[in-house]
């Protein structure tokens, strides 16, 4: 049996699964991340106050998450006017290689466009080089004139790398 997979604005019953998965797929793929960092990426709740959490669905299994802006606002300090930026997007480890991280990506793309923004941008870690090689297929670029170390908890530094996406 095959399913399609959607996208969709998560539920509220649905916060404490998506964040499960979040933080599963961050501590898949980054070594050390501290617990206060994971019940971070675990607080949909939190996130849901700042932008929107988007879910990926495999039939009503949750397979990753992506976390965007409302309209007009943004998420960090990389993006810059008419830009829509994106943060946490997140497979599941049983779901990688089957297109969700590509699906969530256009899906961001496509509410870039409908909001008018002139690019997507974006901050992704060192180790993610699964995730750096899907962008540069997708057509994003490096802003490494954006790129500089970024404190994500006290004491612990990341040397993010910077992708933008003209539209």
């Amino acid at each position: 049996m095959t399913t399609t997979l959607t996208v969709r604005l998560v539920a509220p019953q649905e916060h404490a699964e998506a964040g499960r998965i979040t933080a599963e797929a961050y501590r898949a793929s980054y070594d050390g991340l501290s617990e206060a960092y994971l019940a971070s990426l675990a607080d949909v709740a939190g996130r849901v106050e700042h932008g929107e959490v988007w879910v990926a669905l495999d039939g009503d299994e949750i397979v990753g998450t992506v976390w965007t802006p409302r309209p007009g606002e943004r998420l960090s300090p990389l993006a810059r006017e008419g830009e829509l930026d994106f943060r946490q997007l997140a497979v599941a480890p049983s779901a990688r290689g089957r297109g969700v991280g590509e699906l969530l990506t256009r899906h961001v793309l496509g509410l870039a466009r409908d909001r008018g923004a002139t690019r997507v941008v974006m901050n992704s870690g060192p180790e993610m080089l699964g995730a750096h090689a899907l962008y540069l297929k997708m057509g994003f670029r490096r802003l490494t004139e954006r790129e500089d170390p970024i404190e994500v908890e006290p004491g612990r530094w990341l040397d993010l790398r910077a992708f933008g996406y003209d539209l």
